[in-house]
């Protein structure tokens, strides 16, 4: 099938970079969002982000144009009606995204592909609340989207062939790199990451070093470009307690047990640089 409008739902990080991204690459964008200020906040990191492309050299001013003009915003699911895929964005919890999908397969047309941005829950029970089970498929973006190559896609129980190719296929116009993963806990990517993340932190339970030492044997000793605890606070606390929690929910294997002081952060508030305070301090 041809994909040419898309929406996007909900217009934070992830949201606003994906839907910037389809723009860039010549598709007709929705950005949708519960209100008008979230959209407006999430419009202006994408001209934020083009302008700098157009600084540094590496976007022309007539395709930053180009890309704006080809984004509009809505705050109604209705206004899927005449788009050819939809890629939920919102909020890493599954009575969230099953209600977004039940509304979905109501207003979308019936050729229209459903797609989830999640990082970790499964696809095939996302699919369940709708009519299109074979028109659903998980597309797991890395963060920050508009720099990094790699999007999981990851195939449903029932998600069919020719759904995947045509995920498949425009994910390359997107100039990125599909990879194909089955419907389990984590997929690939936070089933590997998660857990090296959460035993970082145990590092700091037990004692073991500051997290400051922990970080620089990562990047220093792995050649890891980032250490994991500096890489947990910009992902968010929160959002790694519960890819934890749905990994120990979804194998019932201890290995997956989040640490405790990782509970402790949360339940503190301190999530990382969004909130100004997680393993590290932040101003701004």
């Amino acid at each position: 099938m041809s994909i040419q409008n898309i929406m996007v739902i909900g217009a934070g990080q992830m949201g606003a970079g994906i839907a910037q991204v389809c723009a860039q690459s010549g598709f007709q964008v929705k950005l949708n969002d519960l209100s008008q200020d979230a959209l407006d906040k999430g419009i202006k990191g994408i001209e934020k982000r083009l302008a700098r492309a157009v600084e540094k050299g590496r976007m022309s001013e007539q395709d930053q144009n180009d890309t704006l003009n080809r984004l509009s915003t809505t705050t109604s699911l209705q206004d899927s009606n005449d788009c050819d895929l939809v890629i939920e964005a919102v909020v890493e919890n599954m009575d969230v995204k099953t209600k977004v999908f039940s509304e979905l397969d109501q207003h979308a047309p019936k050729h229209a592909i459903l797609a989830s941005n999640t990082s970790s829950l499964p696809i095939t029970e996302i699919a369940a609340v709708t009519e299109r089970a074979d028109q659903v498929i998980g597309m797991h973006f890395m963060n920050p989207v508009p720099v990094m190559k790699l999007v999981e896609i990851i195939r449903g129980l029932q998600t069919s062939d020719e759904t995947y190719k045509a995920i498949e296929d425009m994910t390359k116009q997107l100039d990125k790199n599909p990879v194909e993963v089955n419907d389990f806990p984590g997929f690939v990517s936070n089933r590997v990451l998660m857990p090296m993340i959460n035993e970082a932190i145990y590092t700091v339970y037990e004692g073991v070093a500051e997290p400051e030492a922990v970080d620089e044997v990562m990047k220093l000793g792995m050649n890891h470009p980032m250490g994991p605890l500096t890489l947990a606070d910009f992902i968010g606390l929160d959002t790694c307690l519960y890819i934890m929690e749905v990994l120990h929910d979804g194998f019932g294997d201890s290995k997956y047990r989040p640490c405790p002081l990782l509970r402790q952060y949360v339940k503190a508030g301190w999530l990382g640089k969004k909130s100004g305070r997680g393993f590290y301090k932040y101003e701004g």
